[in-house]
This record gives structure tokens, C-alpha cells and sequence, in this order.
């Protein structure tokens, strides 16, 4: 992102002169123009600053450029300068969108208070369009997974030289902590993402009719089957079919299923003839197999088959290092689905964040992101998220606000694709200041380059 500057516009060559001046002297970056045309022939919809307008130019007035201003991006603050008692002028420009007016003479103090004011407001447009951008570019689901935890850096180290392997996996985790993301990342990371990703819950399909869904059925194969139905592993063919809740699927089908996977054909029910697939399989299951074959209520051939790969999801619980990243994650993905413009958590309430235990896991964060887009800090207070502790226990404050910090960096690094200058602008940190947080936390800018 471009350095923040003010367009000032001002026929008085004295006027500009002197504002000019006065802006400098606060460090604000300032171009003089003497009339609309001018400025506005070099305005773009990138524009990383604000318009200073005055009203009573000959030619072009200051409510002509700012309707030629929001042609070009209408989020782009344009302050009009007016005469003394000049309400109408004033009234105009907020109705046609002005950011604010200031009535000549005026003081320099309240001036610059709306110019960073307005800065802020444009950094902060600016940078919630960047985000969207990135967000409706992910056009593939599950695209990366997101922690700087060690337990998640293991996950992603564990499953890197799995993905362009045929191997099945079994993903072993709490409820809500990321087998579907997770297992999306196995797919649309592999050379199988061409084709198609099928997920299937074992436990939401009644058990008549499960072995119809897995491997289809001929038409008149049984009451009901009018037509032929091609079954989830023919539809993965070439591509992944994701097993979830693989601890419900009845003890009849697992035998079914364990040849399947042994001999790599199905037959639809009502049919003799075996069907070759390629697909690889991905199961999850938020129970102990193990355990629960040694009670006899999972087929143990089955399970050991499954087993040949395992990883284990850690649970938010125990990567709360994770939390501000994934919250600013899902409440990014909110914002750009419900065009609403995102406010930064403040450290007291990232660090209630990561106080919380999450017994819900990602889900539960990421539902209170989208509640917190549409609702304010009311979505930190409700009846839902009472629960939620103030900043303490387990963790001091310091503790909590460093792994903040760290999670904030490494995102804007990430973001930014560690371009120091973009950084510092999204953090609004000097580059000493940020050079010196980055060696601090172990940072590296070479680490988040593409």
C-alpha cells in the first residue's frame, strides 16, 4: 500500500502556501493544486489519501470535485474548506457525501484533527478492500491452513509430503477443530484438485440408506430406486472422497467398506458388475478407534487399514497462539460476504479471546467472527458469549499480549507478502520499531514470501 497524502486544492496561492506549511510541520504528506481539474487528473481509485477542497473556486467549485471524487471511489474523504455562515454550502456537501467542512477562519489544531481523522478512515477502507480482495480470490475451498502454533506448524509439516500421494489419511480431532478445512487442504493441495473433493457424514445418513449414498444403486434395486444413482465414490472418482464421523458407519457396511478399499472397485447395489475408482480416501473421527475395536464396536481390520497414516488435530484450546489469526481470518471472510467493514479488536479483547477455552474449537471462533462483524463488541458481551472471561488465569496479560503480537505480525507478514513497507503501513509502526518486534518474535521476512 502506497504512502498516505493530502490533495489540497486551493486557488489562493497565499492560502495554499500557508496550509501547506502548517501540514508539513505535523508530518503529513501534502501536494498543493490550484484548481480541481488538476488534482483530479492524477486521483485513481487506489488513492491511499484524502482531498482538502476549498468551496468558491472560478471554474470548478469544491462541490464539483467532490462529486467528480466519488465518481472515482466514493470511500475517498474529501474535506470542504467554506466561508464563515456559509450553512447552505456546508449542508450540500455532507448531503453529496463530504467527510466534513470546516468553516474559514478556522484553527489549525481542530484541522488537523479531521485530516488524520479522515487518514485513518482511508487507510482503514483501503485496507478492508485489499483483504476482501484476497478473500473472494480464494476461489477454492480450503486453500491453506492457518496457525503459527507449534502444534499446527507440526499438522502442516506432518501432512506436506502426503499431499501428491495416493495414501489414505485419518484425521483424528475434537469436534469443530478443522477435519472438513483440513481435509480440503489435502485435496485442493494435491494433484487430485482438478477433480472433484465428495464429503459425506456418516452419521447424518440413516443406514438404509448410507450404503446407496456410498456406492449407488441400480434402478429398481429396491422400493423407491426409480433410476440409477451413481454413488459418492464414483462421483471421487480421480478425486477424494472425505469420510467425516467414520466412528457411526454401521459394523455391516465397515466390512463393505474395507474391501472397497482393499480392491479399489465398487458395485452398485442391484448390480453384479464391479466398477474400478480411483479415489483417494480421507476419513475422520472425533472418537478413539483404537478403543473403541478393542470393544468391539469398530471393526479392527477396518481401523488398521485406515490407520496407515493418522494426524492428529490439535484443539483451539491448546493453540490459542492461533486465535487472533483465525478470528481476523473468519471475520474477514463475514465482512467481504456481508459487505461490512471490519473494526480491529483492541488487546483487552483479543486477550479475553485468548483466555476462552473453546470448547466449541474453530467453529465456535469462527461464528462469533461472523457474529461479531454483523453485531459490534455487542457479539463479545451477548448471552452467547458470556462465558467468554475477562484477561487473566492461566496466562498473564503480558503473556497474552505477546503472543498477540506475534500472531498480528506474522498475519500482516503474510498478508503483505513480507513486503516491510506494506507492514509498516498496515501496522502503522516505523521500521525500526518493526524490525525490532519481528527479531523479538523469531520473524523472518523471507519466511512469508510467495
Amino acid at each position: 500500500m502506497s504512502e498516505p497524502v493530502i490533495f489540497f486544492i486551493d486557488d489562493d496561492a497565499h492560502i495554499r502556501q500557508a496550509i501547506t506549511q502548517t501540514l508539513a510541520l505535523e508530518d503529513l504528506p501534502v501536494r498543493a493544486f490550484a484548481d480541481g481539474p488538476s488534482a483530479l487528473a492524477e486521483l485513481t481509485a487506489d488513492f491511499p489519501g484524502i482531498i482538502l477542497c476549498d468551496y468558491h473556486m472560478p471554474g470548478m467549485d469544491g462541490l464539483a470535485v467532490l462529486q467528480a471524487v466519488r465518481d472515482c471511489d466514493d470511500s475517498i474523504p474529501l474535506i470542504i474548506l467554506t466561508g464563515q455562515g456559509d450553512i447552505s454550502t456546508a449542508v450540500a456537501a455532507m448531503r453529496n457525501g463530504a467527510y466534513d467542512f470546516i468553516e474559514k477562519p478556522f484553527h489549525h489544531d481542530g484541522l488537523i484533527e479531521i485530516i488524520k481523522r479522515a487518514l485513518d478512515k482511508r487507510r482503514l477502507a483501503l485496507e478492508n478492500r485489499h483483504l476482501k480482495a484476497q478473500v473472494r480470490g480464494l476461489t477454492r475451498p480450503g486453500p491453506r491452513l492457518l496457525g503459527d502454533s507449534a502444534s499446527m506448524q507440526t499438522v502442516i509439516g506432518l501432512l506436506e509430503p502426503l499431499l501428491n500421494t495416493s495414501a489414505d489419511i485419518l484425521l483424528h480431532g475434537e469436534t469443530g477443530s478443522g477435519k472438513d478445512a483440513i481435509a480440503r487442504y489435502i485435496h485442493e493441495n494435491s494433484n487430485r484438485s482438478d477433480h472433484n473433493f465428495v464429503a459425506i457424514n456418516c452419521g447424518a445418513v440413516p443406514e438404509n440408506l448410507i450404503e446407496s449414498e456410498l456406492f449407488g444403486h441400480e434402478a429398481g434395486a429396491f422400493t423407491g430406486a426409480d433410476k440409477r444413482r451413481i454413488g459418492k465414490f464414483e462421483h471421487a472418482n480421480k478425486g477424494t472422497l472425505f469420510l467425516d464421523e467414520l466412528e457411526s458407519m454401521p459394523l455391516n457396511l465397515q466390512v463393505k467398506l474395507l474391501r472397497v478399499l482393499e480392491e479399489r472397485k465398487v458395485e452398485r447395489l442391484g448390480s453384479n458388475q464391479p466398477i474400478a475408482v480411483d479415489v483417494r480416501i480421507v476419513a475422520a473421527t472425533k472418537s478413539d478407534l483404537k478403543a473403541l475395536s478393542d470393544a468391539g464396536e469398530f471393526r479392527s481390520d477396518l481401523y488398521y487399514r485406515l490407520n496407515v497414516v493418522q494426524i492428529k488435530i490439535p484443539p483451539l484450546r491448546e493453540r490459542k497462539q492461533d486465535v487472533p489469526l483465525l478470528f481476523h481470518h473468519f471475520a474477514l471472510i463475514a465482512a467481504s460476504r456481508y459487505d461490512r467493514e471490519i473494526i480491529p479488536l483492541d488487546a483487552a479483547q483479543a486477550a479475553a479471546l485468548m483466555q476462552h477455552d473453546w470448547p466449541g474449537n474453530v467453529r465456535e471462533l469462527r461464528n462469533l467472527a461472523e457474529r461479531y462483524v454483523l453485531m459490534g463488541t455487542a457479539a463479545l458481551s451477548g448471552p452467547e458469549t458470556a462465558q467468554l472471561p475477562a484477561a487473566g488465569g492461566q496466562q498473564t496479560l503480558a503473556e497474552m499480549l505477546d503472543a498477540y503480537e506475534h500472531s498480528l505480525l506474522a498475519s500482516a507478514l503474510k498478508a503483505c507478502n513480507g513486503s516491510i513497507k506494506e507492514v509498516m503501513m498496515q501496522l502503522g509502526l516505523a521500521r525500526k520499531t518493526l524490525y525490532d518486534k519481528m527479531k523479538r518474535h523469531g520473524l523472518d521476512k523471507a519466511d512469508f514470501k510467495d
